[in-house]
């Protein structure tokens, strides 16, 4: 039993399941956060009735990224495996042997952002604001952050943003590869769902199959 983060299958929509993450106000990225995502994105990766997965922080907000108050009361050794626990979670959603849409809302800022780069392909309200914002509290960004940010938008402009820490809004995401598609706030989780159906005529061997032929190991 997760507090956080659920599996979502079915409702409404056959073979499309829904990594919900709920943790008001912020969806902020905690220790515990981070493992029920590892939980939870290797139990949805080992059902053979999905064939795709939408990564759903709910209709206010996809996530804000680290939990500062937490990591604030951190030693150094229990912040390295903080950054440790949050790269797991990061790499158990990339890892989903499965086609994955993140559906965006609010702000994904920091880890968040770099929660929703895990996913093969990202929608987003065209109010959203985007943010490799890990500088402004002196941090560099962990998971993988800033490789995955280049492997979207290039690595000059990843370096723009992760010096600078500046926001992003959804125009300019959209212009810079960082999101793939960008529509009414009210509409993200339908587009997700919309986006997703493409893969259901599929069999998830081969689905699987394709993603893997990505990887770059």
């Amino acid at each position: 039993m997760t507090e956080y983060v659920s599996v979502v299958v079915g409702e409404g929509q056959a073979r499309i399941a829904t990594l919900l993450v709920s943790r008001p106000p912020t969806n902020a990225l905690t220790r515990q956060v981070c493992r029920e995502l590892s939980e939870a994105a290797a139990h949805v990766g080992r059902l053979d009735d999905v064939a795709a997965v939408i990564v759903f922080g709910g209709h206010e907000i996809f996530s804000a990224g680290a939990d500062m108050p937490e990591l604030q009361t951190l030693n150094a050794a229990e912040a390295q495996e903080a950054a440790r626990v949050c790269e797991q979670a990061v790499d158990a959603l990339a890892a989903v042997p499965k086609p994955t849409v993140a559906a965006i809302t609010g702000y994904a800022l920091g880890a968040g952002m770099t929660l929703a780069l895990a996913a093969d392909w990202r929608i987003s309200g065209d109010n959203v604001k985007f943010g490799a914002t890990e500088i402004l509290a002196g941090l560099a960004p962990v998971g993988g952050g800033a490789t995955r940010l280049a492997g979207a938008v290039g690595d000059s402009k990843a370096k723009d943003l992760v010096f600078s820490g500046r926001f992003v809004d959804a125009r300019e995401a959209l212009e810079l590869g960082l999101i793939d598609e960008m529509v009414a706030p009210d509409a993200v989780y339908d587009a997700a769902v919309t986006w997703t159906r493409r893969f259901l005529d599929y069999s998830p061997e081969s689905l699987s199959a394709a993603k893997a032929s990505f990887r770059r190991d």
